[in-house]
């Protein structure tokens, strides 16, 4: 497993030429943790919830670690169909992402991604990607930070980056698990990476859909 959750500080030459990404993000705002730490969200298929997905953010020595966790399971009478498992971790340095890891299996398929600072920049090896620098306003598709839709993104589950079309319907609505509705900005990403995701007011993540292989849609609903 390539999972790294040190957080361990970085140097002070790389500080220095992070600088400008440390600026613009700090210009922007602090990171969009919760205040509980947590966030979760039900996955739901033809009605059904088929998995969790949740987020965990812990802070020490200064750092920021973010850890991911995916399970979804699709059965047709009571067999297994498609069986979904993703873990990963980012670590943050004063707004500055400065590392990341990620395991994924898709019905026995493996993918990985890592992602680690250096003094040439954030440099990216993933199962689906040869090695490379990414662009200072890169970050990666866990979705917990709105800014994510600005792009380019670092793809979460192989490291490809990507820069997908995006569209914003402002004001629209979104289900939470509760049943409740609530007003959100919707992003509709399209291109090699195709889903909707949505933010609340307070840019919290709110909600996420996408299709899959048979033609039906997975959604997310906030816990």
């Amino acid at each position: 497993m390539r999972y790294g959750t040190d957080g361990r500080v970085i140097g002070r030459r790389v500080v220095l030429l992070a600088g400008a990404t440390l600026a613009a993000r700090q210009a922007a705002g602090a990171l969009p943790v919760p205040a509980s730490n947590t966030q979760s969200y039900r996955l739901v298929r033809h009605g059904s919830e088929i998995g969790r997905h949740s987020l965990t953010f812990g802070r020490q020595a200064g750092a920021l670690t973010v850890h991911v966790a995916v399970d979804a399971l699709v059965s047709l009478i009571s067999i297994p169909i498609v069986r979904y498992t993703h873990r990963a971790v980012e670590i943050w340095q004063d707004e500055i992402l400065v590392g990341l890891s990620g395991e994924t299996d898709k019905n026995g398929q493996h993918e990985w991604v890592n992602a680690r600072r250096t003094a040439e920049g954030l440099v990216v090896t993933g199962s689906k990607t040869a090695r490379y620098i990414a662009p200072a306003n890169a970050i990666a598709t866990s979705y917990w930070d709105r800014r994510m839709v600005d792009g380019p993104m670092i793809s979460l589950e192989d490291g490809v980056l990507l820069r997908p079309e995006v569209t914003v319907r402002r004001a629209d609505s979104i289900r939470l698990a509760s049943g409740s509705m609530i007003t959100a900005d919707r992003y509709t990403l399209s291109g090699a990476f195709a889903v909707d995701v949505w933010y609340d007011r307070a840019d919290t993540w709110a909600g996420l859909a996408f299709a899959v292989a048979d033609g039906s849609h997975v959604t997310y609903e906030r816990l």
